[in-house]
């Protein structure tokens, strides 16, 4: 692959990526009449395909902007919004980290998809401890809320925010896998031609 066609293939993808969070980020938990955030998974697959730390600053700043502009602008409610923002710097990078570390081992091979899993499933729980942990701690809206009653919570709140990330991943998973199928019935086609 030339540098162009790199060049070219990171522009749409960070584009893509960009737009899946800007859909999806206005409600976190997503509703009837939208998606649940795919901040998560976007970090992983922006550490995937877009290895630099230039992206995932920027993915970070576009982060903060939409929930900037979600509540100033949009009504969302600022609940989430406590000295415990911070904490999403480490928890995204638990995923953007994952998938980098995924990209130097991924093949084009069923037998990496349990790498997949693992690192995802393993950053995506990192994320949830810091993030939910944090807020537990540090935002003041739980003071009289035990550590006990908080870990019954999060034990109900930890599946849908990994599966949540998890069916994202898996859907950029086939659209790489169809990109891939597509690009090489291209080339055999380019190939035989006379």
């Amino acid at each position: 692959m030339n540098a162009l066609s790199i060049s070219s293939s990171r522009f749409v993808i960070t584009l893509l990526l960009a737009a899946v969070m800007a859909a999806t980020r206005w409600h976190h938990f997503g509703s009837a009449f939208s998606l649940p955030d795919a901040s998560l998974a976007v970090f992983f697959l922006a550490g995937f395909y877009l290895r630099p730390p230039l992206f995932f600053a920027g993915f970070l700043a576009g982060a903060a902007l939409i929930d900037y502009l979600a509540v100033t602008v949009g009504g969302v409610s600022d609940f989430c919004i406590s000295p415990a923002y911070g904490f999403l710097i480490p928890a995204y990078a638990s995923v953007w980290f994952a998938g980098r570390w995924y990209a130097s081992r991924h093949q084009q091979a069923w037998s990496t998809l349990l790498s997949l899993g693992g690192a995802l499933l393993l950053s995506v729980s990192a994320a949830f401890l810091i993030s939910d942990g944090s807020f537990y701690l540090l935002s003041g809206r739980f003071p009289d809320v035990s550590a006990a009653e908080y870990f019954t919570q999060a034990i109900r709140h930890f599946p849908p925010y990994a599966l949540h990330a998890a069916l994202y991943v898996l859907l950029a998973a086939v659209a790489h896998a169809v990109v891939i199928v597509a690009s090489g019935l291209r080339l055999a086609h380019s190939a035989r031609r006379p």
